[in-house]
């Protein structure tokens, strides 16, 4: 029996596997093996990491979906904002050029000249118009202008601006949506009736006013 134990036991030793950490493994015999192949769960585990589930790659698409919707939020947002800006700016321009005319009849003494203004066309009284002004137009159907631009409509005596992001723009004119400016006689209203009476009151200046509100939203 003692004889028969000692070849089991030697066959048993040489298929030992040495495996040391960050080194290959040698069995028994001196002979190098892979780890997969002492440890198959862990070739298992490689192989399962190798793509994506189902369930992750719908992870990914969701994730994706709600940073377009974000960045396509952000990006309109930047845009009224532009047109807002812009068209302010505009606005602001005009103000200050008839500021230098009120301030020119001051200095003159011709301020009562300045009711021949009330009505006109303000951007006449700029060195260059902007690049998107159309001119004076007369009883021009507005739906047939191109966005984004301003003119003068001579029959109305209004500035009219054709507002481009028109889902982010209440009030003014509608069917097209528009803002419509008009220059004002500032005069100081004696009577009270609303309106100016030569000889009775007294003109101030002038001044570039919304003929209706309006407003911007994000």
């Amino acid at each position: 029996m003692c004889h028969m134990a000692g070849p089991e036991k030697l066959d048993k030793l040489e298929t030992v596997t040495y495996c040391f950490h960050k080194l290959p493994c040698f069995n028994g015999k001196g002979q190098k093996v892979s780890r997969e192949s002492q440890n198959p769960k862990r070739g298992w585990r490689r192989h399962r990491n190798g793509g994506f589930s189902l369930l992750e790659l719908v992870i990914v698409i969701v994730i994706i979906s709600v940073l377009l919707v974000l960045a396509i939020s952000r990006l309109l947002a930047l845009m009224v904002d532009a047109e807002r800006v812009t068209m302010e700016a505009v606005a602001g321009t005009l103000r200050s050029a008839i500021g230098m005319k009120v301030a020119e009849g001051i200095v003159k003494s011709k301020v009562s000249e300045l009711r021949a203004f009330e009505g006109s066309n303000p951007m006449a009284l700029l060195a260059e118009t902007p690049h998107n002004y159309l001119g004076e137009l007369d009883g021009v159907d507005p739906a047939k202008l191109e966005d984004g631009n301003w003119y003068f409509d001579k029959r109305d005596k209004t500035l009219v601006y054709l507002v481009r992001n028109k889902g982010f723009f209440a009030g003014g004119q509608p069917a097209p949506p528009r803002a419509r400016f008009a220059l004002r006689l500032v005069y100081s209203d004696r009577g009270g009736n609303g309106v100016f009476d030569p000889g009775v009151d007294v003109i101030e200046g002038l001044r570039l006013s919304p003929v209706e509100k309006y407003s911007w939203s994000r």
